[in-house]
C-alpha cells in the first residue's frame, strides 16, 4: 500500500509538471476541408517505384535538387553539405554552407542561390565562394529560409516559412498554426529585398512561370497553393491557385510543358485535422517530446498540375519503400528529380517512361 502510494504520488507530480509548464505555442484553432478522396488522378498507382536512384546511403537529407551546364547533381544534405553527384555516378562533399541548405537554383551567372534554413538566401560561385545576399526583410530576420526561384528577369523569389520557428521545431509551427510566412524578392541590382506576400501559414515551396508574369507558392499547413502576380493588371494581388491538396505540399517546380511539379512529403493527417478544432488540446501536444507528436506517413507522393491549376498525373509510392518524404520535384530537360528530407536518395525519372505522360499507356 505503501508504494502504491508513492506511486500515485510521483504520477500526480509529474503529471502537474507537465500540466503548469508552459507552452511553446500560443495555439489557434482552425478548421481543415475534408480531404480530397484518393481517386482519379490521385488514385494509388507505383509509378515512383520506376525511378532510379542516385547517391543511395551516401547523401542524408537532398532535400532539393539543381543540375549545373555540365549535368551534374547539386543537394544539400541535413549536416550543412551541398554534395555534387556526377554524371558517372560519383559523389562528392563539395562545401560546407554551416547551416541546413534546402531549396536551390543555378542563376544566368552560373552561381547556386541557396535557401539555407539557418544562413538565409546565399550565392555560391563556382569556385565554392559563399556570399550571404539576404538574412532580413522589414526589419524581422529570417527564422526558416526555405524554397528559391528566379525569374526571367534575374530577380530572386524566395520564402521564409516562419519567422518565429527555426527548421528544427517546424512540428510546432504546424501545431500553433499562425500566419508566420513570408513571400520575398530578392533584387540583385539594388541588393534590396522586399516582402511580397505575409501572413502565410508556412510558406514553402516557390515558382515562378515561364512568363514571369506571376509566382506560385506553396501555403503547406492549409494545403493549398497561391499565385501571386508580378505583372499585368493584376500585378500585386493574390489569389488560390490549387486548394485542398491530398497532402501536405513542399516544394514545387515548373518544367519545360509548362507543368507545375509538387512535391508533398506525407498525406493529410486525420489526428492533425482533428486536433486543429481544439486549441487548448494543441497546447499540450506541443509539450511532449517529438517521438510522441504526429507523425509523417511513410508515402511517396508527386503531383503535375496544367498553368489553370488542374491536377494532370500523380506519382506515388504507397508503400514509401523506394521513395518517401519527397520535399522537391526538379524538372531538367526531360527528366525528373526527387529529394527528400531525411531519405538516403535521390530518385530520378524520365518524364518519357512515365505511364500517363510523354506518350507511355
Amino acid at each position: 500500500m505503501k508504494w502504491l502510494l508513492i506511486g500515485l504520488l510521483v504520477v500526480f507530480l509529474l503529471l502537474g509538471s507537465f500540466l503548469l509548464t508552459p507552452s511553446p505555442i500560443d495555439s489557434k484553432a482552425w478548421q481543415a476541408p475534408s480531404p480530397p478522396a484518393l481517386t482519379g488522378v490521385l488514385a494509388p498507382n507505383e509509378r515512383l517505384r520506376l525511378a532510379d536512384l542516385l547517391a543511395r546511403d551516401q547523401v542524408y537529407g537532398p532535400e532539393d535538387t539543381a543540375v549545373d551546364a555540365q549535368g551534374v547533381l547539386y543537394t544539400g544534405t541535413q549536416d550543412g553539405k551541398i554534395v555534387r553527384v556526377f554524371p558517372d555516378g560519383r559523389v562528392e562533399n563539395w562545401l560546407d554552407t554551416e547551416g541546413r541548405p534546402l531549396g536551390m537554383v543555378f542563376n544566368g551567372e552560373g552561381n547556386l542561390i541557396v535557401a539555407d534554413a539557418w544562413r538565409g538566401l546565399l550565392s555560391i560561385n563556382p569556385e565554392g565562394v559563399i556570399t550571404v545576399l539576404a538574412r532580413e526583410a522589414g526589419g524581422t530576420l529570417f527564422r526558416f529560409t526555405d524554397d528559391v526561384d528566379i525569374a526571367p528577369d534575374g530577380r530572386i523569389y524566395f520564402t521564409d516559412a516562419s519567422s518565429r520557428f527555426n527548421q528544427p521545431d517546424y512540428l510546432l509551427d504546424l501545431l500553433e498554426m499562425r500566419p508566420h510566412g513570408r513571400l520575398l524578392r530578392y533584387d540583385p541590382r539594388t541588393r534590396r529585398t522586399e516582402e511580397l506576400l505575409g501572413n502565410l501559414h508556412f510558406a514553402n515551396g516557390v515558382a515562378v512561370s515561364p512568363a514571369g508574369n506571376y509566382v506560385l507558392v506553396n501555403e503547406t499547413w492549409k494545403y493549398r497553393i497561391l499565385k501571386y502576380w508580378i505583372a499585368g493588371p493584376k500585378a500585386g494581388q493574390a489569389e488560390v491557385f490549387a486548394d485542398n491538396l491530398p497532402g501536405f505540399p513542399d516544394n514545387l517546380a515548373v518544367d519545360g510543358e509548362g507543368r507545375y511539379w509538387v512535391a508533398f512529403p506525407t498525406l493529410r493527417n486525420a489526428r492533425v485535422d482533428s486536433m486543429h478544432r481544439k486549441p487548448w488540446l494543441k497546447n499540450l501536444v506541443a509539450k511532449l517530446p517529438d517521438s510522441l507528436k504526429p507523425q509523417p506517413q511513410d508515402y511517396g507522393l508527386v503531383v503535375a498540375f496544367d498553368a489553370s491549376g488542374r491536377m494532370l498525373i500523380s506519382l506515388q509510392d504507397t508503400r514509401g519503400t523506394h521513395l518517401q518524404e519527397i520535399t522537391s520535384v526538379n524538372p531538367h530537360e526531360g527528366t525528373l528529380y526527387f529529394g527528400s528530407l531525411h531519405n538516403d536518395r535521390i530518385g530520378r525519372l524520365s518524364l518519357q517512361a512515365i505511364p500517363g505522360l510523354g506518350g507511355q499507356p
